[in-house]
């Protein structure tokens, strides 16, 4: 009686699946694949979800604004993508979120990635990634597009204009560009340049170093286990803007506190970053103060 031999190399369950870690037998780590159940790809809900936020986003402003902020969107979770691939952890193409209320017309996208992130190393890469690829669009669209903005002058009628709070980052673009404003007159932004704000606005919520957004994954990969210090202090800070603010961030911190302030471990904290890491890690916090504004919405 005969029967077929085991294969020598077993199918694998997931397409991507990651490194994990578990304590070997010299107290390191040793790497073991992590077995996931596969899922099945609803590629008509990516599509649907980003035909719908097309359609949010051009009636909120248009459509070259809609064009503007979506590319933004999407290099930003592509960014997310496809390191989590390089470094296969599996990850869902982005699922875009549209809000059919003005004045922003989306509430951005997201990717589902696995929760086996085998380093810290791992971990800031993903989380980097991310807004670099969206800034890489949303600087120069907001260069091109204040340059295409012009000055109006104030009226007693303000219309349906809607008044910003102008991140650090545009006003030094502003001022590049047409010196001192003109006394009694507003900016009257242009659909690229408001899509530019929206970019910068969207990368400084992310870059906010608490829970699972991703600047709460770069800040736990900067200091591990001690990040939960640093959160605690920015939401803490944060609510205190939105207190004396009129409450802009008041739905974020709900949010936030929902999700939890601190971050989960990784497979394998011993990993340091290294000096390249973390000096882009201090940079994207330097980019975070540049483009995050206490007050975004005029009241």
């Amino acid at each position: 009686m005969s029967s077929n031999p085991p294969p020598l190399f077993p199918p694998r369950v997931h397409r991507f699946p990651p490194r994990a870690y578990e304590p070997g037998p010299n107290g390191g780590y040793a790497p073991f694949p992590v077995q996931l159940q596969p899922r099945k790809r609803k590629l008509w809900l990516h599509i649907l979800l980003f035909v719908l936020t097309v359609a949010t986003t051009t009636l909120a402003a248009g459509p070259i604004y809609s064009a503007s902020v979506l590319s933004i969107l999407t290099a930003h979770e592509f960014g997310h993508y496809f390191a989590a691939r390089y470094h296969r952890v599996p990850a869902t193409l982005p699922y875009f979120i549209p809000f059919p209320l003005p004045p922003l017309g989306t509430m951005g996208a997201v990717i589902r990635m696995s929760g086996y992130i085998p380093n810290r190393r791992v971990l800031f890469d993903i989380a980097a990634a991310g807004p670099i690829a969206g800034l890489v669009l949303a600087f120069p669209l907001s260069w091109v597009g204040l340059y295409l903005s012009q000055h109006v002058t104030i009226s007693g009628e303000t219309g349906n204009w809607i008044s910003l709070g102008d991140p650090l980052i545009f006003r030094a673009m502003q001022w590049l560009l047409f010196g001192a404003k003109p006394e009694d007159t507003e900016l009257l932004l242009h659909p690229i340049a408001y899509a530019g704000w929206v970019g910068l606005f969207v990368t400084a919520l992310n870059l906010l170093p608490i829970s699972q957004l991703d600047g709460g994954h770069i800040n736990y990969a900067l200091f591990g286990r001690r990040s939960k210090v640093v959160a605690g202090i920015a939401f803490l800070v944060l609510a205190i803007v939105t207190a004396i603010q009129g409450f802009q961030y008041v739905i974020m911190l709900i949010l936030l506190w929902y999700m939890g302030i601190s971050h989960p471990p990784t497979m394998n904290d011993s990993a340091e970053l290294g000096p390249g890491r973390r000096r882009i890690g201090v940079v994207l916090w330097i980019v975070f103060v540049l483009c995050f504004t206490p007050a975004p919405f005029g009241i």
